[in-house]
């Protein structure tokens, strides 16, 4: 009994400090915006600069898409690759929200219109170059190491999909 008793309290700490850990990470998806008229804003922005738009599709409620924006703010090569080549943009979807039959039909008008990305899990990322057109969709998964994310996967990456990479 006293051993369920140590266990049962273990597990509720190891349950406490990974929802901590989370809680402590930026937030970074508005749920409060229309996902279209953010990406039409980035693809105009994207028109402008000679840059192509990476949509991170995911939301608050999933681990790996915050930890993900967090790793990339605090690696200054990574963040200038993206700054130099990328309007970058957090798009927010969550596949398990019944909100109402409006924001229902963005969400479905927003993933049909990135080609349906969700079928790789969260986050998803979908370049879309400065007509809007999706030119790539990268599963996360492959970017990923240990509980992390790994370095020079995240760069090959970014770097295989700037605009002077897909046009020469």
């Amino acid at each position: 009994m006293k051993k369920a008793i140590i266990s049962f309290t273990v597990l509720l700490l190891a349950i406490s400090l990974n929802i901590n850990a989370q809680d402590a990470i930026k937030r970074v998806y508005n749920e409060d915006i229309n996902p279209n008229e953010q990406i039409d804003k980035a693809i105009a922005t994207a028109k402008s600069e000679g840059k192509f738009v990476v949509c991170q599709v995911g939301g608050n409620w999933c681990p790996w898409c915050l930890l993900f924006a967090d790793f990339i703010s605090k690696d200054s090569t990574i963040t200038q690759l993206i700054e130099e080549n990328f309007v970058y943009i957090h798009v927010n979807y969550n596949p398990r929200q019944s909100g109402d039959a409006a924001k229902a039909q963005q969400a479905s008008t927003m993933m049909k219109r990135l080609g349906n990305p969700g079928r790789f899990g969260y986050p998803v990322f979908v370049i879309l170059d400065k007509k809007g057109n999706v030119i790539h969709i990268q599963d996360s998964s492959f970017l990923e190491e240990g509980k992390g994310y790994n370095r020079d996967k995240v760069l090959r990456f970014f770097k295989n999909w700037t605009p002077k990479a897909v046009n020469n």
